[in-house]
């Protein structure tokens, strides 16, 4: 089982094999935490994306990283636009998560950073999106050494670190 780790930090620093970005469908870059590992990555991340997008809501598809070293790898994946919760929108970001995840696996990594997904441009409500994010990536067993939740601000950190501590006591057996 990968450790599950929560950090405050920049998620184009992290010194890990893969990314994930909360990309829009197209995979060409935007805004927030996508348009900062696009930027970090430089432009062949937009062509590549090119040619695997798009990407449907809650899938998952990867590209190299190219310019974002050590990373050897973005996993692009689409978080659900927030509408008012009764449109499967906490199913759509689970699945943003569990695919990365299984993704990941997919392409030998060790180790894969995750932004809080949704949260911003799509409006996801953040409290939601921690608790949602902490039972998704618990409830895939993977075979990597280390799951990192990457929080831009402190009230996700905290955010995050509490889900994944709620999530922790709630699973059967620990």
């Amino acid at each position: 089982m990968a450790a599950i780790e929560v950090v405050l930090g920049d998620i184009t620093r992290q010194d890990v094999d893969a990314v994930v970005t909360a990309a829009n469908e197209s995979l060409l870059g935007g805004g927030g935490v996508d348009g900062a590992i696009h930027r970090a990555a430089g432009p062949r991340l937009a062509a590549a994306g090119a040619e695997v997008g798009p990407c449907a809501p809650g899938e998952a598809v990867a590209t190299p990283a190219f310019d974002l070293a050590p990373v050897r790898y973005v996993i692009h994946t689409v978080g659900p636009v927030w509408e008012d919760g009764d449109h499967d929108e906490a199913r759509v970001l689970a699945s943003c998560y569990q695919r990365a995840l299984l993704l990941a696996e997919e392409l030998g990594v060790r180790s894969v950073a995750f932004p809080a997904i949704a949260t911003g441009t799509y409006g996801f409500p953040a409290e939601l999106a921690a608790e949602v994010a902490a039972t998704a990536v618990r409830s895939i067993p993977v075979e990597l050494d280390l799951i990192r939740l990457v929080a831009f601000d402190e009230r996700t950190r905290d955010l995050l670190t509490a889900a994944l501590a709620r999530s922790s006591t709630e699973r059967p057996g620990s």
